[in-house]
């Protein structure tokens, strides 16, 4: 299979590949007059151009899934399983492959390219498994010779909104377990590193996506407007920033769709004294600084409890260790940034922690790669002495910049956490089976680790981010996902035979 299937190569000699549309089952040209660059983080290099898809374009990606629904509704389940199984084998075949354009486009290193793609692949899996996740309950004879039972049945047409930091896991979170539910979907992944998502498209139409049931619009604003507001998507899924996360929320929400909006965060480890100092600070430098922060589970803010204070200088010079370097690269430990923009509102903000007073202790400003001297680059950056009033506190940096706070007590570093308005994920480092407890028990964030820095749930549970780091009830994948995208039928039932015995009028609403 062509790598760049997904991309028309203009006929002019030398020209810039272009990205095309998945609608109705054909790769179109879009008619658009505006196109963005896809560029390397790491070289500045032009790899293709992405279109901002036209109105008429998305109308007509949804209208292909609405009539696609109406038959991929009534697809055996047991065929929309073998798709999913195909899939998967398919993304495992060409996983090697895909990362390397993912880290091109996006930065990453190729073995965090790969992680990228696994992640997402678990989901796939765990889609090969609808025939059981979709079952109903039934209850025999609950009233004279009554049964009710329950129907899971799809919705209609769905649609995804991606971010540019899981180019893989992310759309792959969304569109098998929406499709393997029966429903139809519309993809718009990031305009910023959208084709690696293609080429897992491409695998999925491989693997036997009938025609309309999968589509892909590319755009900005106007077309994830243009999702929120089509009278016939049902269903949004949406991971990405607070701010514009919340406004899919809302406005999805006042059109009448299901919206489920996994948003920003600022994730907490807690390091108690009696943890193990080796294994907890090679935790903490690999979730703060892997992917050049821009995880939405990263690790970003350390809070050192009681003696555990004393860790900081370890913790310092181990991240001095790090190799920045272009994710393509052997031995690469942060990659560059996404974007020059990116990169710019990181400075920034490491120079707001300057400015108001933290303590810089690893300054990853000025760094230069050898090679990759235009790359977007920005160093391990450790801050001590921060506040909870300081913007590197309050704000969610995305990016490579480590921010460490000291209090006295666990019921300290608990009420901090707690005082924080996002609910992604922390963590609690230690040895104590009864601070585990307290901490799990007390604390208010929706995924929990113990000693473990990136506490992202395997696909068999639900992704369960909470307060300010999350809009609607339901994770994007495990059971949660397929309530999300299904309609829960109940049916009441009684069968009588020739000769039964009439009860007579019943104008109570018992059942007799």
């Amino acid at each position: 299979m062509n790598a760049l299937q997904s991309l028309t190569i203009n006929k002019t000699a030398g020209a810039v590949p272009r990205v095309k549309l998945l609608i109705g089952g054909e790769w179109v040209d879009s008619q658009t007059n505006e196109w963005r660059d896809i560029v390397n983080p790491a070289t500045q290099e032009v790899l293709a151009q992405v279109p901002f898809a036209t109105e008429a374009e998305v109308d007509a990606a949804v209208a292909s899934a609405k009539q696609a629904f109406q038959t991929w509704r009534y697809t055996p389940i047991g065929a929309r399983m073998r798709i999913m199984l195909k899939l998967q084998a398919l993304v495992r075949e060409h996983s090697k492959r895909i990362a390397v354009v993912l880290s091109a486009e996006q930065g990453k290193t190729i073995a965090d390219a790969e992680g990228d793609i696994f992640r997402g692949l678990e989901v796939v899996e765990h889609a090969c498994s609808i025939g059981t996740l979709q079952m109903g309950e039934f209850s025999e004879n609950v009233a004279g010779g009554v049964d009710t039972y329950t129907l899971r049945q799809p919705i209609g047409v769905c649609a995804g909104i991606t971010p540019f930091n899981f180019p893989a896991m992310i759309p792959l979170w969304m569109f098998p377990m929406a499709i393997a539910c029966g429903n139809t979907f519309v993809l718009k992944p990031s305009e910023q590193d959208p084709m690696s998502t293609m080429l897992l498209v491409e695998l999925a139409v491989e693997a036997g996506v009938p025609a309309g049931v999968l589509n892909v619009v590319h755009g900005g604003k106007q077309v994830v407007d243009g999702i929120c507001t089509h009278k016939d998507i049902k269903a949004v899924s949406f991971v990405g920033s607070t701010e514009v996360g919340t406004h899919v929320y809302n406005l999805a929400g006042q059109h009448g769709k299901r919206v489920q909006s996994m948003m920003g965060a600022k994730n907490h480890a807690v390091v108690l004294a009696d943890a193990n100092r080796e294994q907890t600070l090679n935790a903490l430098v690999g979730a703060g600084f892997g992917a050049a922060g821009q995880r939405c589970m990263a690790t970003s803010v350390v809070v050192l409890v009681g003696a555990a204070k004393q860790w900081l200088p370890d913790l310092k010079a181990l991240a001095q260790k790090l190799t920045v370097n272009a994710g393509s690269e052997a031995g690469t430990d942060v990659g560059p940034l996404i974007s020059k923009r990116a990169k710019e509102r990181v400075l920034s903000l490491i120079e707001s922690g300057v400015r108001e007073g933290a303590t810089l202790e690893l300054d990853g400003r000025g760094v230069s790669v050898p090679g990759f001297e235009d790359g977007n680059f920005v160093g391990p950056t450790l801050f001590s002495g921060v506040t909870t009033e300081m913007q590197i506190y309050t704000q969610e940096i995305f990016g490579p910049v480590l921010v460490v706070l000291e209090v006295d007590t666990l019921d300290q570093a608990i009420a901090l956490v707690n005082a924080n308005p996002y609910g992604n994920g922390t963590g609690l480092f230690t040895q104590s089976g009864a601070a585990a407890r307290k901490f799990q028990n007390e604390i208010d964030v929706g995924q929990v680790g113990i000693n473990i820095p990136i506490p992202v749930p395997v696909p068999y549970f639900s992704f369960t981010g909470s307060r300010g780091s999350k809009l609607g009830d339901l994770g994007p994948y495990g059971k949660q996902v397929v309530q999300f995208y299904t309609q829960t039928k109940t049916v009441t039932s009684r069968w009588f035979d020739d000769d039964s015995v009439n009860d007579g009028v019943n104008t109570t609403i018992n059942l007799r």
